[in-house]
């Protein structure tokens, strides 16, 4: 499982245009026909292949991250945002990408922060689809 920031994110975030613990932060799971592009991709709008509502527990949008925290972390000289772990329960999902970004209510004004690849399809069938968070937490920057 890799991740990766949208330039976007590294650009906007040095001007002050995100707060991580007040604004909407969401998760969107994309299928493995996305195609990632950090260069160009900038909001949801750019986003594509999302998984399917119909009948799969999954919301288009995806979900929002919820206890968010932003802390230092003096050991390896980082900022880090984190959050609660994402459970999509009783759901038949299958995703290859779980992309993060700042909700604003209108898709072509919310900022893409970063994605995850699973480096697979993840899939639940009628079970908990589950995104546990790495110990570091979502985002390090170092």
């Amino acid at each position: 499982m890799t991740s990766t920031l949208y330039n976007i994110f590294k650009s906007e975030v040095m001007k002050g245009a995100f707060d991580l613990i007040n604004d909407t932060i969401k998760v969107a799971l994309l299928t493995s026909t996305y195609t990632p592009d950090i260069d160009t991709h900038e909001n949801y709008d750019d986003l594509t292949n999302e998984v399917s509502e119909s009948g799969t527990g999954y919301t288009a949008g995806g979900k929002a991250i919820t206890t968010p925290a932003v802390t230092v972390d003096t050991t390896d000289d980082e900022g880090v945002f984190d959050g609660d772990d994402l459970t999509w329960a009783d759901s038949s999902i299958t995703a290859r990408y779980a992309v993060i970004y700042q909700d604003t209510g209108v898709a072509s004004t919310s900022k893409l922060i970063g994605y995850i690849d699973f480096g697979a399809d993840e899939i639940s069938d009628s079970g908990d689809f589950v995104i546990q968070w790495a110990a570091e937490g979502i985002v390090n920057l170092g």
